[in-house]
C-alpha cells in the first residue's frame, strides 16, 4: 500500500501559529489559555475548510500540555502532548454530531463528562456539525452545557449556526471564523509547493486560491489534484486545463475588441469560446468580472481589491487606462441584464452573442449622446 498523504492531513497546523487566515481568534484564545479565562463551552461558526476543527484540537491539545510555551504553545513533547500525536488521549474526545445526533448519544456523553481525567487538568470534547443534533438531544445537553465540571471543556462546531437553539448559543463562548482571503491561501500553498520542491507559477496558485472559494481544506484537494496532473511543474496552464476555466486572456480580448468596436473579432472569439466546451453563462458572468476588476483599477487605490497575481493586476491596469469609466458601466449595467434573462431565453447563444453586439456599440452611442 502506497504511504501517500493528502496535502490537507499532512500540512493540517499543530499550533496556533500556522493556523491560516484566523488570527484574531488565535490570539484570543491563547491569551484565554495565558491568563487562565478560558470558557468551558465554545461555538466555533464558519464555512467549511476555514479550521474550526483544526483550531479545536490545537486549543484541547494545549490546554492538556503539561510545558506549554512562552508562546502559549503545545510543547509538542511532553506525554499528554505524544498521546494527542498518536491518536490516544483520553482527555479528548470526538463525536460526529451528523452521525450521533440522538438524545441516547448525547446521554452517553453526558456520562462520560463526569469521570475526571486521568492525566492532565481537562477533558475536552469537540461536537461537530452540531447543528445536527435534534431538539430533544439540545434539550438533554442543555444542563451539562451550562454547568458542567470543572475539568470538562466543550467546543462546538459548525456550518450553520443559525440552527442552534438559542439557550445553547447563550451558553457557549462564540467564534466567528472568516473566509480565509486569496493572498492567505496562495502564500500557505507556495509554501507547500517549496516543501514538497514543486515548482508551482504564482498565477497558478493564485488561480488555485480564488477557486477554492475561502476555503484552504478545498484549495488543498485542488492543489493535489493539479500536481497528480502536472507531476512537480505546477504552470498557470495545467490549472486552466485541468480545472476547465476560462483563461483570462480571452476576456483581455474580448474587451479590446469591443472597445474597438469590432463586432466580427469579438464574434469570433465568442465561437471558439464555446468550440472549447465553455457555458455560455459562465462566459457573461467571467465577462462582468472582468469589467468590475477594471472599473477597480481606475484607481491606484482600489486596485489592491483584485484577488490576483501581480502581472495579471498590471494587465488590468493598463486595459483600465484605455477605458472610459461611463463605458465600463454600461457595460456592466448590460451584461447584469443579459445574465437576468439568459435562464428564461431559448437561444442562449443568440443571446450572447446579442450582448457582445451591444459592447462594441457602446462607444458609438456614447458619443452621439455626448458630441
Amino acid at each position: 500500500m502506497s504511504d501517500y498523504i493528502v496535502s490537507a492531513r499532512k500540512y493540517r497546523p499543530q499550533t496556533f501559529e500556522t493556523v491560516v487566515g484566523q488570527k484574531s481568534i488565535t490570539t484570543t484564545l491563547k491569551n484565554a489559555i495565558k491568563n487562565d479565562h478560558l470558557a468551558q463551552a465554545f461555538l466555533f461558526c464558519g464555512s467549511r475548510g476555514v479550521g474550526k476543527t483544526t483550531t479545536a484540537r490545537i486549543l484541547a491539545k494545549t490546554i492538556n500540555c503539561f510545558n506549554i510555551t512562552e508562546q502559549i504553545e503545545a510543547c509538542d513533547s511532553c506525554d499528554s502532548c505524544n498521546s494527542f500525536n498518536e491518536g490516544a488521549s483520553l482527555n479528548v474526545y470526538e463525536l460526529d454530531a451528523a452521525s450521533n445526533n440522538s438524545v441516547e448519544d448525547i446521554r452517553s456523553l453526558i456520562d462520560q463528562v463526569r469521570i475526571a481525567p486521568q492525566i492532565g487538568t481537562h477533558k475536552v470534547y469537540i461536537i461537530d456539525e452540531v447543528h445536527m443534533l435534534s431538539n430533544n438531544a439540545f434539550n438533554a445537553f442543555l444542563k451539562t452545557l451550562e454547568e458542567p465540571p470543572a475539568h470538562a471543556i466543550f467546543i462546538l462546531a459548525t456550518t450553520e449556526k443559525h440552527k442552534i437553539i438559542p439557550t445553547i448559543l447563550s451558553r457557549c463562548q462564540i467564534f466567528d471564523f472568516s473566509r480565509i482571503k486569496v493572498k492567505d491561501i496562495a502564500e500557505h500553498l507556495t509554501y507547500i509547493a517549496t516543501k514538497e520542491g514543486i515548482n508551482a507559477e504564482a498565477e497558478g496558485i493564485h488561480l488555485i486560491a480564488q477557486k477554492a472559494d475561502g476555503a484552504l481544506r478545498d484549495a488543498l484537494s485542488i492543489f493535489d489534484q493539479i500536481v497528480s496532473f502536472a507531476g512537480n511543474n505546477l504552470t498557470y496552464k495545467a490549472v486552466i486545463d485541468n480545472l476547465n476555466i476560462l483563461d483570462y486572456e480571452y476576456y483581455f480580448r474580448i474587451v479590446e475588441q469591443t472597445n474597438k468596436e469590432d463586432i466580427p473579432s469579438a464574434l469570433l472569439l465568442f465561437n471558439d469560446i464555446i468550440e472549447k466546451g465553455f457555458d455560455g453563462h459562465h462566459f457573461l458572468n467571467g465577462l462582468a468580472e472582468h469589467y468590475r476588476n477594471l472599473l477597480v483599477c481606475k484607481d491606484p487605490r482600489t486596485a489592491k481589491l483584485l484577488e490576483v497575481g501581480e502581472s495579471v493586476q498590471n494587465r488590468f491596469i493598463e486595459q483600465a487606462k484605455i477605458i472610459e469609466s461611463i463605458s465600463i458601466i454600461k457595460a456592466l449595467t448590460l451584461l447584469s441584464k443579459a445574465d437576468v434573462e439568459y435562464k428564461s431565453s431559448k437561444n442562449h447563444r443568440l443571446l450572447v452573442e446579442l450582448a457582445l453586439m451591444q459592447l462594441c456599440s457602446l462607444k458609438n452611442e456614447l458619443e452621439k449622446k455626448n458630441p
